[in-house]
């Protein structure tokens, strides 16, 4: 912070007032969130113990469920902890890290969703160099270029962000630690700020977003060039969960920024919180429930935990 910026802690306003609509709220943020938690963690688990989903999909699957947990615990806990105990204040630094993590695991997210679509192009249009294109290396980088993409764009606009003046109001009308509500408290000039979050969010949404549509024009291309209505169903199943999560995480974030301005803040607030609670805890039903692999390492792992239990009692 500099010298002359007086604000030392923020208060987040959360989203109601009511206590019974507080505890409500608390009940369903920790049922989602565990389930979140549980969910993702057991992806992760599997596709690290079960030689079955060794593959290039599983991989960025396996990375992809790290960001959904990461996400979720950037903020949830925090809010649950607010909500539980009535204290609705954050200091300024604990704030710079929540944002920080909320905005480098969302950007991140949508650089995978898109590198996950490529991976699918590639399995489908090119079958036969599919291991050799996306060897493990190339996997590799491929993430860690997600990461560090995402490092790099919200580095320079959080430090300014984080260089403004909060002379006028500590108060934040959101649950969390945002952008837009702390450009709107600020007493500095917020021009240059609001024009890189503008090219931050093309660079991220419509890029990203634009990749996954010309993936998917070509997968759609090929496979009904598949000459069998049973090839077709299974490259189609292949893509049909990461075409879901695709849609679930691109359709909120469009809902978000596509309506009127006096509705901006009350339903962002809730639409963030379904964001941050609702598709982290989604994602893991819909990858186990629409994929035979998946399923099949979760039974086969419950009966090797079956097996050594009865064994060593």
């Amino acid at each position: 912070m500099r010298n002359h910026t007086v604000v030392t802690t923020f208060i987040l306003l959360g989203l109601t007032e009511d206590p019974q609509l507080k505890i409500l709220l608390f009940v369903f943020l920790l049922i989602t969130y565990l389930l979140s938690v549980t969910g993702n963690l057991i992806i992760i688990t599997l596709t690290l113990v079960d030689p079955h989903l060794k593959t290039p999909m599983y991989f960025f699957l396996q990375n992809f469920s790290f960001l959904e947990i990461s996400f979720t615990s950037a903020c949830i806990p925090r809010f649950m902890h607010s909500l539980s105990s009535g204290d609705r204040t954050i200091t300024y630094n604990a704030c710079a890290i929540q944002l920080f993590f909320l905005d480098l695991f969302g950007v991140a997210e949508f650089l995978l969703l898109a590198t996950m679509s490529y991976d699918r192009y590639v399995a489908i249009c090119k079958p036969l160099h599919y291991m050799t294109i996306m060897s493990s290396k190339v996997c590799k980088t491929m993430v860690i270029c997600c990461w560090m993409t995402a490092f790099i764009m919200i580095l320079s606009l959080l430090i300014l962000v984080f260089n403004l003046e909060f002379c006028d109001s500590n108060v934040i009308d959101h649950f969390g630690c945002d952008v837009p509500p702390m450009l709107k408290i600020s007493c500095s000039d917020t021009g240059l700020i609001e024009q890189m979050i503008i090219v931050c969010a093309v660079l991220t949404f419509v890029i990203t977003l634009a990749c996954v549509v010309l993936s998917y024009i070509y997968i759609i291309k090929t496979i009904l060039k598949f000459p069998s209505v049973q090839q077709r169903k299974k490259a189609f199943s292949t893509c049909s969960s990461h075409m879901i999560v695709v849609s679930i995480t691109y359709s909120s974030c469009i809902f978000i920024y596509l309506k009127p301005a006096k509705e901006e803040v009350e339903i962002n607030k809730g639409v963030s919180v379904l964001i941050s609670s609702i598709s982290p805890m989604l994602n893991p039903f819909i990858y186990t429930l629409r994929n035979k692999q998946v399923k099949q390492a979760f039974n086969d792992t419950l009966r090797k935990i079956a097996f050594f239990s009865k064994k060593y009692t």
